[in-house]
């Protein structure tokens, strides 16, 4: 028999960590975080990360948010080397540790392709860097690099972040050294989890309104300031730094636009990455899609 784990998906700012924690304290759970930025120590105000603190507590070594145990959040460096297979390694891990405690793995995140490693485990090649392709590649526009990935992986194209020129550079070498899709190579198995699924839906006006309050809140709390510490210690070429909040006030910093275009900007870009979201994960016929907390209670008296 398969062990049990519960994942739980949606756009960003749809509320995931509030029910994740709700149903870790409900039914002796874990978290295992899924969101490709919450990982890196350092970025807490520009990926929306939980207060909490890394804690010891019966054993167990994790960062702690509300009383409740977060694994692969806010463990590694910004500069760090870190793939999709990297992630499936360790959550893999920790999948297994927590259910030798007796918990329940809950696995949250937005990151589509991290959540699909685990629940289709996928075989993800691991193909080397080319080097000399990527310094050809680092050299071109955001909109060349648009223009190149399209042409050659349309399907990848569809659903990586467009914005972000370190994907946009590793899909098209990842594409051009193997010819193949990266988006097709992530090939899938069988799983080796009886898991719940579950999505949150959010009205697509209510969603927006909540990402815009969250740009306007960011910005109140520091996000400026935590970007200028960041800046002072890491390149601008990072994935890190080049993720969604840190590369939109990276132009306001660097003096391309002026602070309000910057949070503009940054505005639109959370929703078209929330819109890119929502297409991944309705792909996924799996998932049980609900609307708050009296519908997750369902689905756990069911199951």
């Amino acid at each position: 028999m398969r062990p049990k784990i519960i994942t739980i998906v949606a756009p960003t700012a749809s509320g995931k960590t509030e029910m994740a924690i709700k149903l870790a304290k409900e039914y002796h759970g874990e978290i295992i975080n899924a969101d490709s930025r919450q990982i890196y120590c350092e970025l807490n105000i520009g990926t929306a990360k939980p207060v909490g603190e890394w804690q010891i507590v019966d054993g167990v070594e994790a960062y702690f948010v509300d009383g409740v145990a977060h694994h692969l959040m806010d463990f590694i460096s910004p500069d760090a080397d870190f793939s999709v297979a990297d992630f499936k390694d360790l959550a893999e891990q920790k999948i297994e540790e927590i259910l030798s405690r007796g918990k329940l793995p809950i696995l949250v995140g937005g990151t589509g392709l991290y959540v699909s490693a685990i629940t289709d485990n996928l075989d993800i090649p691991r193909v080397p860097a080319n080097k000399i392709l990527r310094e050809e590649l680092e050299k071109l526009s955001l909109l060349d690099l648009q223009k190149r990935l399209k042409k050659i992986d349309p399907k990848t194209f569809t659903v990586i972040d467009q914005n972000n020129p370190r994907r946009l550079v590793r899909a098209v070498e990842v594409a051009e050294t193997t010819g193949q899709s990266f988006f097709a190579q992530q090939k899938k198995g069988i799983s080796k989890y009886d898991i719940l699924a579950l999505g949150i839906t959010v009205d697509r006006e209510e969603l927006y309104r909540r990402i815009d309050v969250r740009v306007d809140e960011q910005i109140k709390n520091g996000l400026v300031e935590e970007v200028i510490n960041l800046a002072k210690k890491y390149s601008w070429e990072l994935p890190s730094m080049s993720s969604i909040g840190y590369r939109q006030i990276g132009y306001f910093l660097r003096g391309e636009m002026s602070l309000p275009e910057a949070v503009e900007i940054l505005k639109r870009d959370t929703r078209r990455y929330a819109k890119r979201q929502i297409t991944w994960f309705k792909r996924d016929k799996n998932i049980k899609w609900v609307k708050g907390e009296g519908e997750v209670e369902v689905f756990f008296v069911a199951s």
